[in-house]
């Protein structure tokens, strides 16, 4: 009797698109057939606390993960949705294995040569999806508590990039550091007022 062949499946996924601040990150994860990550499930509704445990768990659990970003200069050139796009292309191709279908969240399919399904809300029902929801969302928080220190003052160890309150208040009074994206309502309102002043002088 032939045993059953089953298809080795991929779960992508991003954080940090809505952003005013850092790159856009991508995470790509190859599960195996079973496993045990009690939890598992869309990143933005863990605490912290959880998606560390859980970030700790996927990477000792999965046959092979990838991280990949977009930087703020190519969110500007390219802009946001291709950015993360480039950014799931990049997380793909980090992958040991080649997998025979990718689960991708969301409506729009990076460009990679193996089938891809897009899935709405697919990160908090495709287990491989929401382990890269995970993957990239801890990635991305680490990432930017060590960008806060890089570029002090803007809070981003806090609220990660995100147009709060205060990110708003600090970004209007040191104006924008070189990890703002530019193009983004918030942020380009500085360089508009910038390019006033110049005319007017």
């Amino acid at each position: 009797m032939n045993e059953e062949i089953h298809p080795i499946i991929a779960g992508i996924d991003e954080a940090g698109r809505g952003c005013l601040a850092g790159p856009v990150v991508a995470a790509a994860v190859i599960l195996p057939k079973k496993f045990s990550l009690p939890f598992l499930r869309d990143s933005k509704k863990l605490s912290p606390k959880k998606r560390e445990l859980l970030e700790q768990q996927i990477k000792e659990c999965a046959i092979s993960w990838g991280i990949g970003l977009s930087t703020p200069r190519e969110i500007e050139s390219i802009n946001i949705l291709r950015a993360s796009l480039l950014a799931m292309e990049r997380a793909f191709l980090k992958l040991s294995i080649k997998p025979d279908v990718v689960y991708v969240d969301g409506i729009y399919a990076p460009n990679i040569d193996v089938e891809v399904k897009c899935i709405k809300k697919g990160d908090d029902l495709i287990p491989e999806i929401s382990a890269a929801s995970i993957l990239a969302k801890t990635f991305r928080d680490n990432l930017m508590k060590k960008l806060d220190k890089k570029y002090p003052g803007y809070g981003f160890a806090i609220h990660k990039g995100y147009a709060t309150k205060y990110h708003l208040k600090r970004l209007k009074l040191l104006g924008p550091s070189k990890m703002h994206r530019k193009t983004f309502k918030g942020v380009r309102e500085f360089y508009r007022e910038q390019l006033c002043l110049l005319k007017q002088s």
